[in-house]
């Protein structure tokens, strides 16, 4: 452990005592003091704005009526008025009153129906803070106050964590308070309906209360549904029987946009690249309709132990304790608690994967991604629109290297973010080619242009990609084309496919005779054969290699695309690198070959052939590069 710096005991232990002070700021929904909303402060109380503008005369009702009117408009009343759970300490029935992260998840729902007329979140969550209990009771209250025949859907990982949401509901009904119903109404009640398994009604508000499981995505259609709170669905199977995205397309398809509706998804995290990564990414970088909001495990009350020695606390703390401190704003009684949890697990990834401090975390150590989520979050943050979008073209057939242009088409697979610039040095820009397969369903064929730059210190930039299916010999002319509008480029095919096909036909040395000689700057490596070829070495080196720059920053990336196929690289159980079931890494792979060339050629030197040779398992002597290193 590093030695701790110099530190004045009594200027933390007072600053500790500032956050204590701050976290304990006055919450009362009774009287509304440190509820969310506009709130006007009439006679002791902080009332919703909507509630006196929509009720003249509020402040003279008999107080039932008061309270009959405010449960409404403000949430956070009727939950501690009209909501009981069971509390987890004592097993006793309580008022429901919202713990932090339930209030800042609450205020996010409120603030979206009241301005967009609909609440569209995703959550991802430390455990134990109650995220299913809050959205269970905001679809009850909206059932149950707001509107009548309000339908809603609750649907799980599997059906028997649905059925424990589901008690919920049915606890809050029987001990709802009598007085707070509706006029001539005794009881609420759930009646199931006749031959409908997980199908109940709210008698007599006339909702629908579906529960299911996502297995099961067929139980929700038919329904006309207002609200939906999809849980744990990081952990939804998914699989040719089972698609998360079809269980989503379902639910989206029944619930009706604006008038107060309502979906909800949320989960702790399960590794990345799975149906929940990917909507986390879309709503952090603002391409879904749904707001992301994660809950750190410091944002949870129960979690903190008294400090007995706050200097000891304070000398025996590493970086990580200290920025927990210094960058979450932490207490040293939160602290003390993290301390003493990481006893319990094996290993500090284990405990960040249950008690994230940040989203990163959250996904990094659930899953096996190769590349640190912090380094690729850096990475995202060059990701831009490409200037053009569209394909290269030639005369003719397009099996010719003649008038070569940009054909604008928003459908194209390629994408420019940085048009060639006049230089004189050679080989200043790298095409890498890695081949897939023709059809829709096979992986696809990528070409990355990355420009190695004129000076020594400035940053390789992927400044072009194109990406898509289509065959062999048409893909090697698009590459030759692309490399040619990048001022000759050193063109560099990934060469596994081609001599593969090599052993079952004539394709790959036509395709390499031809351009051979149309185009002069292919890589070579032994033997004379064209093309990188990838095989237990290489590709350990190349990925290894990018690893590295993605970790130090050393190059620019554009495309969201590249980096959430990185998210979902991982190191599989047999010991290799690969894409996670039912993902690609051909942008991954064609990246790697890109920039691990251009690096070879950025260093300003010749190759130590010996070294190459070595990493390549060749003979010294079947060494040949068929390209001017300049």
């Amino acid at each position: 452990m590093n030695t701790p710096p110099p530190f004045n005991i009594d200027d933390i232990i007072a600053e500790n005592h500032r956050r204590h002070e701050a976290q304990q700021e006055p919450y009362d929904p009774l009287t509304g003091q440190g509820c969310c909303g506009v709130r006007v402060h009439v006679a002791g109380k902080w009332l919703p704005r909507a509630l006196l503008e929509t009720v003249p005369g509020y402040a003279s009702l008999p107080p039932l009526e008061q309270d009959r009117e405010r449960i409404k408009h403000d949430f956070e009343f009727w939950c501690a008025r009209c909501a009981s759970i069971q509390d987890k300490v004592t097993n006793r029935i309580v008022p429901f009153v919202p713990n932090r992260p339930q209030r800042r998840v609450a205020a996010a729902m409120e603030q979206q129906r009241l301005t967009r007329h609909s609440v569209r979140l995703i959550v991802l969550k430390a455990r134990q803070w109650g995220s299913s209990t809050l959205a269970i009771l905001y679809m009850a209250w909206m059932q149950i106050v707001v509107h009548r025949n309000w339908n809603c859907l609750i649907c799980s990982h599997q059906r028997g964590s649905s059925g424990n949401i589901g008690r919920i509901y049915s606890q809050l009904l029987r001990h709802y308070p009598a007085e707070m119903l509706d006029p001539g109404v005794k009881r609420l009640e759930l009646k199931t309906l006749e031959g409908m398994r997980g199908v109940k009604e709210l008698s007599p508000r006339g909702g629908i209360i579906v529960t299911g499981s996502a297995s099961s995505q067929d139980a929700v259609r038919g329904f006309n549904l207002a609200m939906a709170h999809l849980s744990e669905v990081a952990f939804w199977k998914d699989s040719a029987r089972h698609d998360p995205v079809d269980v989503m397309r379902t639910v989206e398809g029944s619930v009706m946009l604006g008038g107060d509706t309502v979906v909800i998804l949320e989960s702790t995290a399960n590794g990345v690249g799975n149906f929940f990564h990917n909507e986390w990414l879309r709503a952090s970088s603002g391409q879904s309709d749904k707001q992301p909001i994660f809950v750190p495990w410091h944002e949870i009350e129960i979690y903190q132990l008294p400090v007995a020695d706050a200097r000891q606390l304070w000398g025996s703390m590493d970086d990580y304790e200290r920025e927990l401190w210094n960058k979450h704003g932490c207490t040293l009684e939160q602290i003390n608690w993290y301390h003493h949890k990481r006893k319990v697990y094996p290993s500090h990834n284990a405990l960040m994967a249950e008690f994230p401090s940040n989203a990163v975390e959250a996904f990094d150590n659930t899953g096996c991604c190769a590349f640190g989520l912090e380094s690729l979050d850096r990475l995202r943050d060059g990701c831009t629109a490409p200037q053009f979008k569209g394909d290269i073209t030639s005369r003719g057939d397009g099996k010719n290297l003649q008038g070569i242009g940009l054909l604008d088409n928003t459908t194209g697979g390629l994408k420019v973010w940085r048009m060639p610039e006049a230089t004189a040095m050679r080989n200043r820009y790298i095409a890498a080619v890695d081949i897939g397969g023709r059809s829709d369903k096979s992986d696809y064929s990528v070409i990355t242009v990355v420009d190695r730059k004129e000076l020594p210190d400035e940053k390789m930039e992927v400044v072009a990609q194109w990406r898509g299916h289509i065959d062999h010999d048409l893909l090697a002319w698009k590459a030759a084309q692309l490399a040619t509008f990048y001022g000759h480029a050193l063109l560099v095919f990934e060469s596994n496919t081609l001599e593969t096909e090599q052993n079952e036909s004539d394709d790959a040395g036509y395709i390499a005779g031809t351009l051979a000689r149309a185009y002069g700057n292919i890589y070579f490596r032994a033997k004379g054969r064209a093309g990188f070829h990838t095989n237990v070495h290489t590709k350990g080196l190349i990925v290894h290699h990018l690893i590295a720059l993605v970790r130090d920053g050393q190059y620019i990336e554009h495309d969201q695309e590249a980096v959430d196929e990185m998210s979902w690289f991982a190191l599989l159980p047999h010991g290799r690198f690969g894409a996670i079931e039912g993902k690609h890494d051909d942008i991954v792979m064609s990246r790697a070959i890109a920039l691990y060339m251009a690096s070879q050629l950025k260093r300003g030197r010749r190759f130590d052939y010996k070294e190459y040779c070595r990493a390549f398992d060749m003979q010294a002597s079947q060494y040949r590069l068929h390209f001017d290193r300049g």
